[in-house]
């Protein structure tokens, strides 16, 4: 019982710490960095301290196949586009609709999960579907979007949940043969390599005397524990309860992302929103009953 108290609590303070970082990634985007010089230097630090990381542990960082490359390629694409997606959705859109939006993610994992045969799904899912998508309709008009601003940062939330899904999916075959932190130390190095390429312009015009050191410090947050402590805290707790159990967790990021914006970024939250929200998480729910198998999940690279 003891054994299960602890890893609850590192659960929850791994799922604090990816809520918290959307509040804190909003913020700075708001305040001094332009996304792409931010997302360029968070991941650049991340990936080498992940690489550091793995080759203390493992002494490796070797795969073996060129399937096993090619799926590493590929989920490098997909958390590239998830991190443009992430840093421009927050740029133009609120914290709390980017939040609740994520939240259709489990419904785009089922989906690609049962595209490339790692899932069966039943027809209770679809209705799953249209539960979370007709929350996120909700939650859009709630918050009242424009196509050259909010709703443009929905439509990135969007392909937010998608890329991460489909990224997490893409990585589930290597998780028998290798550990997560050595699949996510090799994934991190060429998609940062991308994005640098990416960002080298928005490097370059990034305006650094206007970046305070409130910046800074959410910056190092946003590389230390985001990307790399929730990493070590998420697959540990994995290993002690299970990927069942830790996924029920997960589904509790939305709600407490949505609870830091509207308490530390004073954001409103209409009803409209609300709605939208209950009826992404019945979505969730009714996809849970409607999956028939479970495959390994992986950490959130918010």
């Amino acid at each position: 019982m003891r054994r299960y108290a602890t890893t609850d609590l590192v659960l929850l303070t791994t799922i604090a710490i990816w809520a918290f970082n959307v509040s804190v990634t909003r913020y700075v985007l708001t305040h001094g960095f332009r996304p792409l010089a931010y997302a360029s230097l968070r991941y650049a630090a991340a990936a080498l301290l992940a690489a550091g990381f793995v080759l203390a542990l493992e002494r490796s960082l070797a795969v073996h196949g060129r399937r096993a490359w090619l799926l590493i390629a590929v989920a490098a694409l997909f958390l590239w586009a998830n991190q443009l997606c992430f840093v421009y959705s927050l740029k133009l859109a609120s914290a709390t609709t980017v939040s609740l939006i994520m939240g259709t993610t489990p419904i785009f994992a089922a989906a690609f999960a049962s595209a490339v045969g790692l899932e069966k799904l039943s027809g209770r899912f679809w209705v799953a579907t249209l539960f979370s998508f007709g929350g996120v309709a909700l939650v859009a008009l709630g918050s009242g979007g424009k196509l050259s601003g909010h709703l443009g940062g929905e439509l990135l939330a969007v392909g937010l949940s998608a890329s991460w899904a489909a990224y997490s999916v893409c990585l589930t075959p290597l998780m028998g043969r290798y550990s997560p932190y050595r699949i996510s130390g090799l994934v991190l190095l060429p998609m940062t390599a991308l994005l640098l390429l990416t960002s080298i312009a928005p490097l370059g015009d990034q305006d650094y005397g206007k970046v305070h050191a409130i910046d800074w410090l959410a910056l190092a947050y946003a590389i230390v524990g985001p990307l790399v402590l929730t990493n070590i805290l998420w697959f540990t707790a994995i290993r002690r309860v299970g990927p069942s159990r830790a996924t029920l967790f997960g589904n509790l990021q939305p709600f407490l992302a949505v609870l830091f914006a509207v308490v530390l970024l004073s954001e409103g939250l209409g009803w409209l929103q609300v709605a939208g929200g209950v009826l992404i998480g019945v979505g969730i729910l009714i996809g849970r009953v409607a999956s028939t198998r479970k495959e390994p999940v992986a950490s959130r690279a918010e």
